[in-house]
């Protein structure tokens, strides 16, 4: 079973338009048993660039694969110099307004549960307990030889210390935390190996061409069985990762509601799609629904 292969899509012309009207978002969460999937827009107003749309990161960066990454050392090497500058990026961001907004529906029985295909950790940090990270998380880092996992925290306090002198100015950074950085500005670059070991570290995600875990993907099956409708925020759907999930829920007749500012390849699956800025919206909604917004903040894992 292959995952995230999908990098591009092309919506179809008769796909339909998206709405400003959020009255279907509001009439699914009052009912409760809402499914919440997000995807990397939710994070954008955090400073965390999308994949798609408009600035997105793939119109100027491939993500790295499994494959690439297993091949050799110099592909490791141009991955973990880019993604601990990126880490430190990671760091500075903050929760926003729609994670709060997912943390307080959560917090007041509205939701079945709350999948992310992000692995920043945000939704934890602004308060969401028993969030699924569909692919992984930055916050760890497991060794391929002897499968321990480790704190990403620790990691890039060792790789500090390792790269004293690494300080390179990249172009941007991409919502998987890899940093747009030159081979020239990573040729110096210092890989560490497991501690335990020796092996080879790898960041807890599912990169490009790897497999989610299948109990995972059935954890998710059964949330969406037990939901009463589906709500995707932020997500193009372009993988079938998280596009699974809304297929499934539509074939048991279950509604789905889509808040993304462009379109996805599972608007024609859904009840609506908003297009709207998500964190906007999102208060929008705990305002209709009278929710106060009193979401406790926790560290990010980066702190």
């Amino acid at each position: 079973m292959r995952t995230r292969p999908t990098l591009h899509w092309t919506p179809p012309p008769d796909l339909p338009p998206g709405t400003t009207d959020l009255r279907p978002v509001v009439d699914a969460l009052s009912a409760g048993g809402v499914l919440v999937l997000t995807g990397a827009g939710i994070s954008t107003e955090s400073g965390i660039p999308a994949y798609r749309g408009e600035g997105g990161s793939l119109t100027r960066h491939t993500p790295m694969t499994y494959q690439d990454f297993t091949a050799g050392p110099q592909a490791r090497r141009r991955y973990w110099a880019r993604s601990h500058l990126g880490w430190r990026t990671f760091g500075r961001a903050r929760p926003n307004a729609g994670h709060r907004a997912v943390a307080t529906f959560a917090r007041h029985g509205l939701l079945s549960g709350v999948i992310t295909q992000n692995v920043d950790g945000l939704h934890q940090a602004g308060g969401a307990e028993g969030v699924v990270e569909l692919h992984g998380s930055l916050a760890r880092v497991r060794c391929l030889a002897c499968g321990a996992l480790t704190s990403r925290r620790d990691l890039a306090v060792r790789l500090e210390e390792a790269n004293a002198a690494f300080a390179p100015v990249a172009a941007g950074i991409n919502p998987d935390g890899d940093a747009d950085l030159s081979d020239e500005q990573v040729a110096d670059f210092r890989v560490l190996p497991c501690v335990d070991c020796g092996g080879v570290l790898k960041p807890d995600v599912v990169f490009f061409g790897e497999t989610v875990p299948a109990a995972r993907i059935e954890h998710c099956r059964q949330l969406v069985r037990t939901a009463r409708s589906v709500l995707v925020l932020g997500s193009s759907l372009t993988v079938m990762s998280g596009l699974r999930f809304v297929r499934q829920a539509a074939q048991a007749d279950k509604q789905v509601l889509i808040v993304n500012r462009d379109p996805t390849r599972g608007d024609q699956l859904a009840h609506t799609r908003v297009s709207l800025p998500l964190g906007p919206a999102l208060s929008a909604v705990a305002d209709a629904l009278n929710l106060p917004a009193d979401g406790q903040m926790t560290p990010w894992p980066g702190t």
